[in-house]
């Protein structure tokens, strides 16, 4: 069910997806309000699970983790003892950024990061080690056209 939000907090959300480290005054300053409604709306939102976290983003390349893939992945293994089993292998890999479970012919769709594709390589390996998958297809994204964590409020 989705939260209850008014003009102001989607203000305030807007502050926070382009700036988090922002102060609560600037925050305020900037959507017309003073720190203590603005602290108490924030505090609220939290409550509720609409912030779920504050954390930094970083540059994948200049930590040099510059092969980015989108791994397409076929299962005949159905079963929840094999799902939760696959689910928790992708939660213990840290180059899976995303995972998704997907509608139609590819059963889920992963968002690896790592060095270059013999990274690639070891952590295929690795997954088909722990897991038995009928199919999987990667593809190397050569551009990054669109990234953003911020959401259209």
């Amino acid at each position: 069910m989705a939260a209850r939000l008014d003009e102001m907090d989607r203000k305030i959300l807007a502050e926070l997806q382009e700036d988090a480290a922002r102060s609560l005054d600037d925050i305020a300053r900037k959507v017309g309000s003073s720190k203590t409604p603005v602290w108490n709306r924030i505090r609220r939102m939290k409550e509720a699970g609409v912030i779920l976290r504050q954390t930094v983003l970083l540059d994948a390349e200049a930590l040099g983790l510059e092969a980015c893939f989108f791994v397409l992945i076929r299962t005949s293994e159905h079963e929840a003892d094999w799902q939760r089993r696959f689910l928790q292998v992708l939660r213990d890999r840290p180059e899976v950024l995303e995972a998704h479970r997907l509608a139609g012919d590819i059963d889920y769709i992963l968002k690896v990061r790592v060095a270059n594709a013999r990274a690639y390589d070891t952590f295929y390996q690795a997954l088909i080690a722990e897991v038995r998958i009928y199919n999987v297809t990667a593809l190397l994204s050569m551009e990054e056209i669109k990234a953003t964590t911020v959401l259209p409020l």
